[in-house]
């Protein structure tokens, strides 16, 4: 109640300072109330989500970790609606364009969170929810404070380890099966930070050897209670388990609140069907050209897939050997930054660290790549290259997976994971000024610029031009529609394994490691897949229409880096902003 009542008191405070019947030039009022009102939210939200706020930089409660009970969700729920009546005495209409955005990411926060415990309820059924270790690498990982300072934190943290996780026994009913095993490997995968790596970490500090062995202790106790959950949750009996399809009505909302598009789910998956066809009849034009080239007088096949498929299975024969996989990326992020700069792109910061590592075990059996930026209130600290490794594949599974990522693909996974991709987005997202923007980010802007970079290096030049290039640019742009056409048809309709394994390996020409990969990963999670796709798609059109607005002054450089300034917001939201703010240029 105290703390309900404190926030009561400062919604009362900002929102006095627009009063009843007001009206007349009130912005600069409005602006300053809502920039007051931001700080006070983020703090607050910061108390009931600590570990969410280690990862954004934040380290004021790095000591804490909420137990995920009743009584927390009671909490946020009364969070979100002091927001959103908080937000509801703003008129957006009344506020810049910056602050306007925020508003907009805000209240779509506070609607998605509420919806999320009370309608979705994934903590009951998804049990790779309750995971600790990734805040506690964070902490141990990055160098924001002095050593003893962060190992403190984490002693401190681990206190409430075994709490967290008897609550989530509690909570979980009826889990999905696939969610379950992904729980257990991510779970055990990174259990070696609190037993191992807490341990390496002290010998490296000045804390007294008393002091030590107390926290050891501590760490050996943390240690078991993730083995403990592990165990639990492999005993479970479950013989009806929760189905991982989260049916249409769902999606629908999840879709809503998590890409925040101009359409809907079912119009997107739409256009990606449309899309898939255009990539097609590109890819047969192209394969075709090719074709004598490394077939000679071979009779081509009449099946376009068919024709499409043996290029493509003939180029993708030229790739690094599995030891040499982290080593090739490594060496590539030189080159995908000098050509950025010789086409004169973007404008590329030096100063801000890109890593190049092994995947973490915390973050197995998701995704073979990804990047992990620091934090908005971090920003000095380093941005990961996170490599997945094949150390210890079967030679059969290797080889189908360096087929698919072969010599043309591994430069397009850079450029889409690093530059000028996510790690550029993130660098220029931690460079706004609004901090809203890259806490509450936009997945589908973030990973739509990572696809809309990709062909833009492309048309750029990058690959000599070669047909092989574009060909295989094509077959990655695949993924994109296909993620969308595939996790539509899987959560909001009933496609099997097999159709999905089809769709993947005949229409997007994938490796059948890879599409086995892919059905691991639609089975534990849903929507993201969309992002790609649809951010790209709402990049590409208002591209388009900023270019026509701007006539013979357009400049790519211009676009990009204007849409880049926005942070990670929804695309929609920059194209109000840019296309609201050309008018206003023109006029000027």
């Amino acid at each position: 109640m105290k703390k309900i009542l404190l926030l009561a008191l400062y919604v009362t405070a900002f929102s006095a300072c627009k009063k009843e019947g007001q009206s007349g030039p009130i912005s600069a009022k409005d602006d300053a109330a809502f920039t007051a009102y931001e700080a006070n939210f983020l703090d607050d939200l910061w108390k009931l989500n600590p570990g969410w706020a280690t990862s954004v930089g934040y380290h004021k409660y790095d000591s804490l970790l909420v137990v995920p009970d009743d009584k927390s969700r009671k909490k946020m729920i009364s969070f979100t609606k002091v927001q959103m009546d908080s937000l509801s005495r703003f008129d957006v209409n009344s506020l810049s364009d910056a602050n306007k955005i925020d508003y907009h990411l805000m209240q779509n926060q506070m609607e998605a969170t509420q919806w999320e415990i009370e309608q979705l309820k994934a903590y009951q059924w998804n049990p790779a929810s309750y995971n600790v270790v990734g805040t506690f690498a964070y902490i141990l990982n990055e160098s924001y404070e002095p050593l003893d300072k962060r190992l403190r934190s984490f002693y401190q943290r681990m206190e409430f380890i075994p709490d967290y996780y008897k609550e989530a026994e509690k909570q979980i009913k009826n889990p999905v099966t696939e969610l379950t095993n992904l729980a257990v490997e991510q779970n055990l995968g990174g259990v070696s930070v609190i037993e191992k790596d807490f341990a390496d970490s002290l010998k490296k500090s000045r804390i007294p050897a008393a002091e030590q062995k107390e926290m050891l202790q501590r760490a050996q106790l943390s240690a078991q209670a993730i083995k403990d959950y592990a165990a639990w949750l492999k005993a479970l009996p479950n013989p009806k388990p929760r189905s991982f399809r989260l049916g249409k009505e769902l999606y629908e909302a999840k879709f809503k609140y998590d890409i925040q598009a101009d359409g809907t789910a079912q119009q997107t998956y739409n256009a990606a069907v449309e899309r898939k066809k255009y990539v097609h009849a590109q890819m047969t034009k192209l394969s075709k050209q090719l074709w004598p080239k490394y077939f000679g007088g071979k009779t081509m096949p009449a099946d376009s897939l068919e024709l499409i498929s043996m290029m493509i299975d003939t180029l993708s024969a030229s790739h690094v050997a599995p030891g040499d996989f982290q080593t090739a990326i490594e060496q590539e992020i030189p080159k995908l930054t000098a050509f950025v700069k010789a086409k004169n792109l973007l404008t590329l910061d030096p100063s801000k660290p890109l890593v190049v590592r092994k995947e973490p075990g915390y973050m197995a059996g998701v995704a073979g790549a990804s990047v992990s930026s620091p934090g908005p209130y971090d920003k000095q600290g380093n941005t990961y290259f996170n490599v997945g490794s094949l150390a210890g594949w079967p030679a059969a599974r290797a080889e189908s997976y360096l087929r698919e990522y072969n010599q043309y693909i591994l430069q397009i996974l850079c450029i889409h994971e690093a530059i000028p991709g996510h790690y550029t987005q993130l660098v220029y997202a931690n460079q706004s000024p609004s901090i809203i923007k890259s806490i509450l980010g936009n997945g589908a802007m973030v990973e739509g610029w990572a696809v809309y970079s990709e062909e833009m290096m492309l048309d750029a030049g990058f690959g000599g031009d070669s047909p092989e290039m574009r060909l295989m640019w094509y077959k990655w742009h695949l993924r994109s529609v296909c993620n969308t056409i595939l996790d539509y048809s899987v959560h909001a309709g009933s496609m099997t394994k097999e159709q999905a394994i089809k769709l993947l390996t005949r229409e997007a020409f994938q490796q059948k490691a890879e599409a086995d990969n892919k059905w691991t990963r639609v089975s534990v999670s849903s929507v993201q897949l969309t992002s790609y796709y649809t951010g790209y798609k709402e990049i590409m059109e208002l591209r388009t229409a900023w270019k026509k607005k701007q006539g013979d002054k357009y400049k790519l450089k211009e676009f990009n880096e204007k849409f880049l300034s926005y942070g990670s917001a929804p695309v929609k939201y920059i194209k109000e902003a840019m296309l609201k703010t050309e008018q206003i240029d023109t006029k000027n």
